[in-house]
């Protein structure tokens, strides 16, 4: 049944990074495997998505917040989350607010779509598909714990992958589990 998908392996692998109980936002939400996995582990969690069924779907689990972050505002200025996460999506034009939406102590996850992609599916037009080190390029002010970039196999897909925490003000060498 669509919408019950397992989380992203990424996610998964990296979701201990964090804060105990911090807020979570999940950019182009979907049906909320994210926000599942997250809720499920004691986070409160936000979902925004354009599509009504998608945030239909969600309601239950936190905030859904309906709207198209493509073409009108961001909906969350000035709002700071624990955890931001996005899994296949990719807009350019918004990654500074996504990276800015990242609190202090908190942690990106973002897996999306990398060149390379047209040469196996879709998505395949160039406006959402990452250039190699893009995802790097746009999280500067972040401190990258894990990042990887090629192809995985089941199912066939190029992608850029990326962990990265928000440094605390004056916080020097923290020990992140790997």
């Amino acid at each position: 049944m669509h919408g019950c998908e397992l989380p992203s392996e990424w996610v998964q692998r990296w979701s201990h990074l964090a804060p105990p109980g911090g807020a979570v936002l999940d950019v182009a939400c979907g049906r909320g495997r994210h926000m599942r996995w997250f809720h499920e582990r004691g986070h409160p969690v936000t979902g925004v998505d354009r599509d009504p069924h998608a945030i239909e779907a969600v309601a239950g689990l936190g905030e859904a917040v309906r709207a198209d972050i493509e073409s009108g505002p961001w909906p969350f200025d000035g709002r700071r989350f624990a955890v931001v996460v996005v899994t296949n999506y990719l807009w350019r034009a918004l990654l500074p607010a996504i990276v800015d939406s990242v609190a202090p102590g908190g942690v990106l996850l973002y897996e999306t779509f990398a060149s390379g992609n047209e040469s196996v599916g879709k998505p395949s037009r160039p406006d959402f598909l990452l250039q190699p080190g893009e995802l790097l390029q746009a999280c500067g002010g972040l401190r990258v714990v894990a990042y990887e970039d090629g192809f995985l196999e089941e199912p066939p897909r190029f992608v850029q992958r990326l962990a990265a925490v928000r440094p605390e003000p004056g916080e020097g060498p923290v020990r992140r589990r790997l």
